[in-house]
Protein backbone atom coordinates (compact mmCIF):
# COMPACT_ATOMS: atom_id res chain seq x y z
CA UNK A 1 0.00 0.00 0.00
CA UNK A 2 2.12 3.14 -0.84
CA UNK A 3 2.44 5.86 1.41
CA UNK A 4 -0.40 8.86 2.26
CA UNK A 5 1.98 11.84 0.86
CA UNK A 6 2.60 14.46 3.39
CA UNK A 7 -0.04 16.79 4.00
CA UNK A 8 1.84 19.84 2.38
CA UNK A 9 2.75 17.91 -0.90
CA UNK A 10 -1.07 16.80 -0.91
CA UNK A 11 -2.20 20.14 -0.68
CA UNK A 12 0.06 21.66 -2.99
CA UNK A 13 -0.48 19.37 -5.64
CA UNK A 14 -4.41 19.78 -4.96
CA UNK A 15 -3.63 23.49 -5.55
CA UNK A 16 -2.86 22.86 -9.01
CA UNK A 17 1.40 23.41 -8.26
CA UNK A 18 2.68 20.65 -11.05
CA UNK A 19 6.10 19.74 -9.50
CA UNK A 20 4.20 18.50 -6.15
CA UNK A 21 1.56 16.79 -8.14
CA UNK A 22 4.57 14.94 -10.68
CA UNK A 23 6.22 14.04 -7.52
CA UNK A 24 2.92 12.42 -6.06
CA UNK A 25 2.34 11.04 -9.17
CA UNK A 26 5.66 9.00 -9.51
CA UNK A 27 5.91 7.71 -5.91
CA UNK A 28 2.29 6.24 -6.60
CA UNK A 29 3.36 4.67 -10.28
CA UNK A 30 5.26 2.06 -9.05
CA UNK A 31 2.21 0.83 -6.11
CA UNK A 32 -0.42 1.60 -9.29
CA UNK A 33 1.82 -0.93 -11.31
CA UNK A 34 1.97 -3.79 -8.92
CA UNK A 35 -1.62 -3.35 -8.19
CA UNK A 36 -2.36 -3.61 -12.12
CA UNK A 37 -0.48 -6.41 -12.57
CA UNK A 38 -2.56 -8.43 -10.34
CA UNK A 39 -6.02 -7.03 -11.47
CA UNK A 40 -5.70 -6.20 -14.93
CA UNK A 41 -4.69 -8.78 -18.36
CA UNK A 42 -1.05 -8.61 -19.11
CA UNK A 43 -1.10 -6.21 -21.79
CA UNK A 44 -3.58 -3.81 -20.43
CA UNK A 45 -1.45 -3.23 -17.18
CA UNK A 46 0.61 -0.14 -18.28
CA UNK A 47 -2.76 1.55 -20.07
CA UNK A 48 -4.61 0.97 -16.62
CA UNK A 49 -1.63 2.67 -15.31
CA UNK A 50 -1.59 5.48 -17.54
CA UNK A 51 -5.44 5.97 -17.47
CA UNK A 52 -5.01 6.16 -13.74
CA UNK A 53 -2.70 8.76 -13.60
CA UNK A 54 -4.31 10.56 -15.93
CA UNK A 55 -7.78 10.65 -14.10
CA UNK A 56 -5.68 11.22 -10.83
CA UNK A 57 -3.78 14.36 -12.19
CA UNK A 58 -7.57 15.42 -12.99
CA UNK A 59 -9.42 15.06 -10.08
CA UNK A 60 -7.28 15.04 -7.13
CA UNK A 61 -8.74 18.67 -6.15
CA UNK A 62 -11.85 16.80 -5.45
CA UNK A 63 -10.85 14.78 -2.87
CA UNK A 64 -11.31 15.90 0.17
CA UNK A 65 -8.96 13.78 2.80
CA UNK A 66 -5.32 12.65 2.65
CA UNK A 67 -6.07 9.55 4.60
CA UNK A 68 -8.18 8.38 1.61
CA UNK A 69 -5.65 8.52 -0.90
CA UNK A 70 -4.45 5.18 -1.31
CA UNK A 71 -7.50 3.55 -1.34
CA UNK A 72 -8.60 5.61 -4.16
CA UNK A 73 -5.42 5.05 -6.07
CA UNK A 74 -6.33 1.95 -6.29
CA UNK A 75 -10.46 1.95 -6.56
CA UNK A 76 -9.22 3.68 -9.48
CA UNK A 77 -6.99 1.81 -11.16
CA UNK A 78 -8.99 -1.51 -10.19
CA UNK A 79 -11.87 -0.20 -12.05
CA UNK A 80 -9.31 0.81 -14.92
CA UNK A 81 -8.46 -3.04 -15.03
CA UNK A 82 -12.15 -3.69 -15.04
CA UNK A 83 -13.14 -1.41 -17.51
CA UNK A 84 -10.15 -2.50 -20.10
CA UNK A 85 -11.45 -6.31 -19.32
CA UNK A 86 -15.18 -5.00 -20.68
CA UNK A 87 -13.88 -3.66 -23.48
CA UNK A 88 -11.79 -6.61 -24.79
CA UNK A 89 -14.49 -9.08 -24.37
CA UNK A 90 -16.68 -6.62 -26.27
CA UNK A 91 -14.00 -7.24 -28.70
CA UNK A 92 -13.68 -10.61 -28.70
CA UNK A 93 -17.20 -11.37 -29.23
CA UNK A 94 -17.86 -8.93 -31.93
CA UNK A 95 -16.74 -9.77 -35.01
CA UNK A 96 -14.56 -6.57 -36.98
CA UNK A 97 -16.49 -5.68 -40.18
CA UNK A 98 -15.86 -3.65 -42.89
CA UNK A 99 -18.66 -1.26 -43.07
CA UNK A 100 -19.98 -0.19 -40.35
CA UNK A 101 -23.56 -1.16 -39.86
CA UNK A 102 -25.08 0.14 -36.56
CA UNK A 103 -25.22 -1.59 -33.01
CA UNK A 104 -26.30 -5.66 -33.10
CA UNK A 105 -28.80 -5.86 -30.62
CA UNK A 106 -29.54 -9.71 -29.30
CA UNK A 107 -32.12 -11.30 -30.73
CA UNK A 108 -35.40 -11.13 -28.77
CA UNK A 109 -36.26 -14.44 -28.06
CA UNK A 110 -32.64 -15.24 -26.67
CA UNK A 111 -31.25 -14.73 -22.68
CA UNK A 112 -33.39 -12.11 -21.79
CA UNK A 113 -37.01 -14.35 -22.82
CA UNK A 114 -35.16 -17.48 -21.15
CA UNK A 115 -34.64 -15.13 -17.50
CA UNK A 116 -37.87 -14.00 -17.74
CA UNK A 117 -39.27 -17.72 -18.22
CA UNK A 118 -37.18 -19.07 -15.02
CA UNK A 119 -38.00 -16.40 -12.90
CA UNK A 120 -41.70 -16.97 -13.49
CA UNK A 121 -41.62 -20.32 -13.22
CA UNK A 122 -39.96 -20.52 -9.63
CA UNK A 123 -41.88 -20.20 -6.69
CA UNK A 124 -43.35 -16.79 -5.84
CA UNK A 125 -40.60 -16.48 -3.01
CA UNK A 126 -37.70 -17.84 -4.40
CA UNK A 127 -38.60 -14.95 -6.66
CA UNK A 128 -38.56 -12.36 -4.90
CA UNK A 129 -35.80 -13.05 -2.98
CA UNK A 130 -33.43 -13.38 -6.21
CA UNK A 131 -34.99 -10.43 -7.43
CA UNK A 132 -34.40 -8.43 -4.08
CA UNK A 133 -30.95 -9.38 -4.47
CA UNK A 134 -29.60 -9.34 -7.66
CA UNK A 135 -32.09 -6.68 -9.28
CA UNK A 136 -32.75 -4.00 -7.17
CA UNK A 137 -29.32 -4.80 -4.91
CA UNK A 138 -30.50 -4.95 -1.25
CA UNK A 139 -27.73 -6.77 1.67
CA UNK A 140 -28.75 -9.92 2.91
CA UNK A 141 -29.81 -7.60 6.36
CA UNK A 142 -32.17 -5.00 4.26
CA UNK A 143 -33.71 -8.14 2.66
CA UNK A 144 -34.07 -10.11 5.92
CA UNK A 145 -35.62 -7.37 7.40
CA UNK A 146 -38.16 -6.73 4.64
CA UNK A 147 -39.33 -10.45 4.61
CA UNK A 148 -38.83 -11.11 8.54
CA UNK A 149 -36.21 -13.28 8.38
CA UNK A 150 -32.80 -14.06 10.23
CA UNK A 151 -29.87 -13.25 8.08
CA UNK A 152 -29.33 -17.46 7.76
CA UNK A 153 -32.91 -18.08 6.72
CA UNK A 154 -32.45 -15.60 3.92
CA UNK A 155 -29.08 -16.50 2.76
CA UNK A 156 -30.26 -20.40 2.55
CA UNK A 157 -33.65 -19.18 0.64
CA UNK A 158 -31.20 -16.95 -1.57
CA UNK A 159 -29.02 -19.99 -2.12
CA UNK A 160 -31.86 -22.23 -2.94
CA UNK A 161 -33.16 -19.97 -5.16
CA UNK A 162 -30.34 -19.21 -7.05
CA UNK A 163 -29.72 -23.36 -7.57
CA UNK A 164 -33.40 -23.25 -8.91
CA UNK A 165 -32.60 -21.09 -11.57
CA UNK A 166 -29.43 -22.59 -12.38
CA UNK A 167 -31.27 -25.65 -13.02
CA UNK A 168 -33.90 -24.12 -15.13
CA UNK A 169 -31.33 -21.66 -16.93
CA UNK A 170 -28.86 -24.86 -18.26
CA UNK A 171 -29.24 -26.90 -21.22
CA UNK A 172 -31.29 -30.09 -20.90
CA UNK A 173 -28.37 -32.70 -20.88
CA UNK A 174 -25.44 -31.05 -19.47
CA UNK A 175 -24.79 -31.50 -15.65
CA UNK A 176 -24.64 -29.08 -13.34
CA UNK A 177 -21.28 -27.83 -11.77
CA UNK A 178 -21.73 -27.81 -7.69
CA UNK A 179 -22.63 -24.31 -5.94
Amino acid sequence: MPANPSPEEFQAAQRGDRAALERLLARSRQDLRRYAEYHCAVNDVEDAVQESLFLVARKIGHLRAIEAYASWLFRIVKRECNRLKRALRHLVLQPTLEEIDGPHYPPPDGLLRDLAGALQSMPEHYREIVLLRDYEGLTIAEISARLGLHAEAAKARLHRARGLARQLLSPPGIPLMPA
